[in-house]
C-alpha cells in the first residue's frame, strides 16, 4: 500500500523524498517513528496552545475571530462554521496543488481533544502580568508546534495547508504568507462583528516569523534528505523550508 504525494512518498517501513537532483533519499522505520512522533507532539502542543490563549482571555486567534464572525451573521453555532470554514479551506487547496494527508485528518481530530482537557486541567488567571505571560507562551508555543507538525511531513491542517500551498506557489517566505493570511481573516472576522482584541494582533504580527523558525527547525525531510546527499557532495533537498 503506497500513499504519494509531489516530491515523496510513504511505503510500509520506508519512505523516499527527492533532492534537486532527481536521486531518492531513503527514510527506514526509525525515521518514520521520529516523525509520527513529532506529529502527534506538534499537535499536542497546539492544542495546549488554543488553551493557554483562551484561559488568558486576552483575545481569540485571528481565524478564531473569523470564525465568531461568521457565526454572528449567520445565527450558526461556533464549531459548525469552524467545520464549515474548514471545508471551504480544503477546496481552495485544489488550485494550489495542496494534498491532504495523515497530518490533516489529524489535526481534525486531535487538535480539539488536546485544547478540551488542557482547559479542563489549566486554571483561570486574574493577574494581568499572569494573563500576558499566558499569551506570549501560547503564541510561541503555536509556533514551535506549527514547525513539528508540519515539518513531520505528514501534511499540515487546512489553514496551515492554504499558507504552506500559497508560500510554494507564489514564492513568497512562509513569514509573510502566514502573516498576511492571519491579518486578513483578523480583519475580515472584526467587520463580520467578531471580537479584536491584542490577542488576535499579537497572534496575527508573531505567528508568521515564529512558525518560519520552527519549520526550518523541524523539518525532518530537509534532515534526512540531507544526511543522504551530503555524503556525495549533492544540492540540499526541495522541502516545505524551502518556502521559507
Amino acid at each position: 500500500m503506497v500513499w504519494s504525494q509531489p516530491g515523496h512518498c510513504l511505503a510500509i517501513g520506508r519512505w523516499n523524498s527527492i533532492d534537486r537532483t532527481g536521486r531518492l533519499a531513503d527514510v527506514t522505520r526509525d525515521g518514520l517513528l521520529r516523525r509520527l512522533v513529532q506529529l502527534y507532539i506538534g499537535l499536542l502542543i497546539y492544542g495546549l496552545a488554543g488553551a493557554l490563549q483562551v484561559r488568558s482571555g486576552l483575545g481569540l486567534d485571528p481565524w478564531d475571530v473569523f470564525h465568531q464572525g461568521i457565526a454572528k451573521r449567520t445565527h450558526l453555532s461556533f464549531g459548525t462554521v469552524v467545520i464549515i470554514v474548514g471545508a471551504a479551506v480544503l477546496l481552495l487547496w485544489i488550485p494550489l496543488r495542496q494534498w491532504p494527508g495523515l497530518g490533516t485528518v489529524s489535526n481534525a481530530v486531535l487538535i480539539g481533544v488536546a485544547m478540551n482537557v488542557a482547559l479542563q486541567l489549566l486554571p483561570t488567571p486574574h493577574a494581568l502580568g499572569v494573563r500576558v505571560a499566558e499569551l506570549v507562551g501560547a503564541i510561541v508555543l503555536c509556533g514551535i508546534a506549527t514547525g513539528m507538525y508540519i515539518g513531520a511531513s505528514f501534511g499540515p491542517g487546512p489553514r496551515d495547508g492554504l499558507m504552506t500551498g500559497l508560500a510554494r506557489r507564489s514564492g513568497r517566505s512562509i513569514r509573510l504568507t502566514r502573516t498576511l493570511i492571519e491579518l486578513s481573516v483578523l480583519s475580515v472576522g472584526w467587520l463580520l462583528g467578531g471580537t479584536v482584541g491584542i490577542g488576535p494582533v499579537a497572534y496575527a504580527l508573531a505567528i508568521g516569523p515564529l512558525a518560519q523558525v520552527f519549520l526550518r527547525l523541524f523539518d525532518t525531510r530537509r534532515e534526512s534528505a540531507r544526511k543522504v546527499a551530503a555524503p556525495a557532495g549533492r544540492a540540499d533537498p526541495v522541502t516545505v523550508a524551502e518556502a521559507c
